[in-house]
């Protein structure tokens, strides 16, 4: 994953609603719209939620209100054949596939029997230790988004993935992930093997409480490279944070806004995904180098664009040359008007007829 090109992550999620072909056109239009790796969600709703738990607010209006969050999800589990399809179609289309475990069993699928290269952790499973130990303890690498959490928050998470990646035979507790995530083979499993995603969780979120200068803070306080998960209207926020300095967007996307459904409302549709990955190449692209120096293109342009010292009305030799004579016009292919001075008061040592310019 080349870090110097931002990651595009199109978010599925479970914006397959259940059906494999409605998940095998998001893969399609994720390809499609130039996005580096489409990402959806691996859980089994009995080990994510209890059968009581409610609904958060947005997704009580987006799906029947009377329905459980459990019944929800039950609804949008993928099988082991979804994923073995999906994975594949996803290589046919030249798209990296990424999902998001919410369980240990789900660890397992994903690394041990699909052997994804990295995985993805959410904001609500932040907390989650046994999950990210889990994860850490297989090796692969992982992005961690930040939703709903402070400094301290993700300096403990971050400690029980250095204690994974770098204490394979230690006992776990508090105190050794603090150990871990200050030792020196802790922090280079950290930098090795984790990008952050700064993100607000809500569906959709604010534009006033997506505070994208977040970033640089978790750049300064982890030293590890940064994303943005971004779940804003719209494309100009993840554009946005790429000019800021995001190695990695992650943006939920779907077929149609208007689906039921958890996600459908906070997503992009298709058009619009293309549209954002094509405004983030065009910001990288203008980004360029920090040399400030005329360019290829521009080179071609100076000498229409700039002036020169010329004539302003005919100059006999051995006239003084005055203000009166004197003036700048394009094109800039004789003195720069930065001698102007220096010639007032000067003799021609030759004439001059109108707008020619002059020569020192």
């Amino acid at each position: 994953m080349d870090l110097q090109r931002a990651y595009i992550i199109a978010e599925a999620g479970v914006n397959h609603n259940g059906s494999l072909e409605f998940a095998k056109k998001l893969i399609n239009v994720a390809a499609e719209a130039g996005a580096d790796a489409v990402k959806f969600q691996t859980f089994k709703a009995e080990r994510l939620v209890s059968k009581s738990a409610g609904k958060a607010e947005y997704q009580k209006k987006a799906t029947d209100h009377k329905e459980t969050q459990y019944e929800m999800l039950k609804k949008l589990e993928m099988n082991d054949e979804w994923h073995f399809e999906l994975i594949n179609h996803a290589k046919e289309c030249g798209i990296d596939f990424l999902s998001t475990p919410f369980d240990l069993d789900s660890v397992d699928l994903l690394v041990n029997k699909f052997d994804l290269p990295r995985l993805k952790i959410s904001s609500g499973e932040l907390t989650n230790s046994l999950l990210l130990l889990k994860i850490a303890k297989t090796g692969k690498p992982v992005i961690l988004s930040t939703g709903m959490c402070t400094l301290g928050d993700i300096e403990t998470a971050l400690g029980v993935l250095a204690f994974g990646y770098a204490c394979h035979n230690e006992k776990p507790s508090s105190r050794a992930f603090q150990e871990a995530y200050f030792s020196q083979a802790g922090q280079a499993s950290l930098m090795k093997n984790v990008t952050l995603l700064h993100c607000t969780t809500e569906y959709p979120a604010p534009f006033h409480e997506t505070n994208l200068r977040v970033m640089d803070t978790l750049r300064l306080a982890f030293n590890l490279p940064v994303g943005f998960s971004d779940h804003t209207e719209g494309i100009s926020i993840p554009v946005a944070a790429v000019a800021l300095g995001a190695r990695m967007i992650e943006k939920h996307f779907t077929l149609d806004r208007t689906l039921p459904g958890p996600d459908h409302r906070a997503s992009l549709e298709p058009a619009d995904l293309k549209q954002m990955v094509i405004s983030i190449r065009q910001v990288e692209a203008a980004l360029g180098g920090s040399s400030k120096c005329p360019t290829v293109t521009e080179m071609k342009n100076m000498t229409v664009a700039r002036k020169s010292v010329v004539a302003s009305r005919p100059i006999q030799k051995g006239e003084r040359f005055t203000e009166q004579n004197l003036t700048v016009k394009r094109p800039g292919d004789g003195l720069s008007p930065t001698f102007y001075w220096d010639l007032i008061g000067e003799v021609s040592d030759r004439d001059y007829i109108e707008d020619e310019a002059v020569k020192r």
